[in-house]
């Protein structure tokens, strides 16, 4: 092969070399941080980039999105002396390329390491019944931690959650007990109360039933005590008609007489009566005298009539 085509070659070779090290293009939301003889220059952002060949490198390249970072489970232990197995997943977004660069050698490895400590810290300060109430508590607890020291390396973590939490087996077995036993518990409490409630408004009826029946008895009796004095007075009233009438009729010709006949007819009836209703009679001395008994009649219905009468 002649001489002057190796050398060609060659010039190609180092054409398509310098244009590697000198061309960047650096995708959307991506960071590249670059280095002039070993020491920081720039942060190259997304587009195309040109470089000084041999003197320029590419030293890092971080991602601007926001990241998941796994962290896996862990024993903690709670409060009251129990261990439990927790493990979790953590967002973090790098805001400043340099300092994520230059301020720790690997802040992936670093925060996976904090939050684990931080996580460790926060269950030991509870109870374990009141951890899985108290996961948004330690979520924002972790989180505030791991803000304050992932600052300085560029990072910001914003959010931490925790997968699971699981206990040893004999605990979760004392834990289902005591539900079930809490359990059976409200469902004893629900059923007395409901029984209480039931002989509260059976008493509560009969009471009702008590005094309406009191007043429809006592309104019974005002009714027939109406009733009664209604009658009591149509008596008098019928009576006083008829005695008045009765003592009418002395006036006219003839009713001094007819009035005689009709009480001497009333008396012997009564006595007739009066002697079939029983064996033994106590009668007055005059009593067989009915001449006394008109005359005695007569005359207290002359009185009656008579215009100088009280009554009048």
């Amino acid at each position: 092969m002649p001489g002057g085509l190796w050398v060609v070659i060659f010039l190609a070779g180092l054409v398509l070399l310098v244009i590697s090290k000198t061309a960047r293009v650096v995708p959307q939301q991506s960071a590249y941080v670059v280095e002039r003889l070993g020491r920081y220059s720039r942060t190259l952002g997304a587009g195309f980039h040109i470089l000084w060949p041999f003197l320029d490198s590419v030293q890092y390249k971080h991602s601007l999105k926001e990241t998941a970072i796994d962290i896996p489970e862990q024993i903690c232990i709670t409060r009251d002396n129990v261990q439990v197995g927790v493990d979790g997943i953590l967002y973090s977004k790098v805001l400043d390329p340099q300092r994520a660069s230059y301020g720790i050698s690997d802040y992936r490895f670093a925060i996976t390491q904090l939050a684990q400590t931080a996580l460790r810290s926060e269950i030991g300060k509870i109870e374990l019944d009141r951890t899985f109430e108290e996961r948004t508590n330690i979520n924002s607890q972790v989180v505030n931690e791991l803000d304050k020291a992932t600052e300085p390396w560029g990072v910001k973590v914003l959010r931490y959650e925790i997968k699971n939490i699981t206990p040893p087996k004999d605990v979760l077995a004392a834990m289902e007990k005591q539900m079930r036993a809490e359990r059976e518990k409200r469902a004893v409490i629900l059923t007395s109360e409901g029984e209480r409630d039931a002989a509260i408004n059976q008493a509560e009826g009969e009471k009702q039933q008590v005094i309406k029946a009191s007043e429809a008895k006592k309104q019974q009796q005002i009714n027939e005590a109406e009733g009664a004095a209604s009658a009591i007075m149509a008596i008098a009233s019928a009576t006083a008609d008829g005695l008045r009438k009765v003592a009418e009729s002395t006036q006219i010709p003839g009713g001094y007489e007819a009035v005689q006949l009709r009480v001497a007819e009333q008396y012997i009836t009564k006595f007739g009566e009066l002697a079939k209703a029983s064996n033994t009679l106590v009668l007055p001395a005059n009593v067989s005298d009915v001449g006394s008994m008109l005359t005695l009649a007569m005359n207290m219905i002359t009185k009656r009539s008579s215009p100088t009468s009280p009554g009048k």
